[in-house]
């Protein structure tokens, strides 16, 4: 089975006021994860914070999580850096620790042409020599795939999957079979956007790439196995108690949002690297309130 199937999910990495990677708080982050059986962990990706980590403190923390993991479940690293030679120092380190696959996003300061990506693809795939998933990021990286770029892509040795953002129209299932059309047999292309997750899974996206499930592991996993079983009527009810934390979601960004349940569920108050600002105590209550039923209900 492609490693980038079922549910993916993102903890938050955390940090001390220094900067300074909390290994036991990692562990309290990560044992839920394992206990609850996702299918994988998406290490350093956007949730984790990997773009506002130096190359050391990313090691560090890719230490950290395989020694909690002890091969438990499958450990994917994000490996997306500004220059190809740290992505490629990244992805060869990762190999080395004992991570089984890589997530890459082409990050930039400077525009990037779909050359300039392909070959920066080509360098950390055959660097890392794992399974990598190409990370489909607009958002944040202002980079946007074309279906004739991720064809391309995809046939580099050791690329096996790609994680998109949400089509703008919702509708996964044409998107899906483009796709599959122009990439090679077995290509994982799965789903970021927590919100769209159950839409995506029903149609046939072969993963959930979450934000919630770096944290709420439980309920996400129930949703996944829902709504891989084909069970609409119940992944529909799980996705509608996640209803109100998909809005908040949506109007601070999850990234904001994460660190406020974080500090919801016990874990202590974490902060987001700054310039990225903590919600404000207001806002932080409606999280709060939100969770409530959340973890009753499902």
């Amino acid at each position: 089975m492609n490693l980038f199937t079922g549910l993916s999910a993102f903890p938050l990495t955390p940090t001390d006021e220094e900067g300074q990677l909390e290994p036991k708080l990692l562990q309290r982050f990560l044992e839920p994860i394992v206990a609850a059986g996702a299918d994988s962990i998406g290490l350093l990706g956007s949730t984790g914070g990997y773009a506002y980590l130096t190359p050391e403190a990313r090691k560090r923390t890719l230490r950290a999580a395989v020694e909690c993991v002890a091969g438990r479940t499958p450990l994917i690293i994000g490996v997306g850096a500004l220059t190809t030679d740290v992505a490629e120092d990244l992805a060869r380190d990762a190999r080395k620790a004992g991570a089984d696959g890589l997530l890459l996003a082409p990050m930039s300061y400077q525009p990037l042409t779909d050359d300039e990506v392909f070959r920066h693809f080509e360098a950390v795939a055959a660097a890392g020599e794992l399974p990598l998933c190409i990370y489909n990021n607009p958002g944040t990286t202002k980079f946007t795939f074309s279906p004739d770029l991720i064809a391309r892509v995809a046939r580099i040795p050791n690329v096996a999957a790609v994680k998109m953002p949400l089509p703008a129209d919702g509708d996964y299932a044409t998107e899906l079979r483009r796709l599959q059309e122009r990439t090679p047999e077995g290509f994982a292309i799965g789903y970021s956007g927590d919100w769209g997750a159950k839409d995506a899974l029903l149609a046939g996206g072969a993963c959930w790439y979450s934000v919630v499930a770096g944290l709420l592991p439980e309920p996400a996993v129930a949703l996944t196995r829902a709504a891989q079983s084909g069970d609409a009527a119940e992944a529909d009810r799980i996705d509608c108690v996640f209803g109100p934390l998909w809005a908040l979601f949506r109007e601070f960004g999850s990234f904001r949002v994460m660190f406020a349940i974080a500090e919801v569920l016990g874990y202590g108050r974490l902060t987001p690297p700054r310039p990225v600002l903590p919600l404000e105590e207001p806002n932080r209550q409606r999280v709060e309130l939100t969770l409530r039923p959340l973890l009753d209900a499902v």
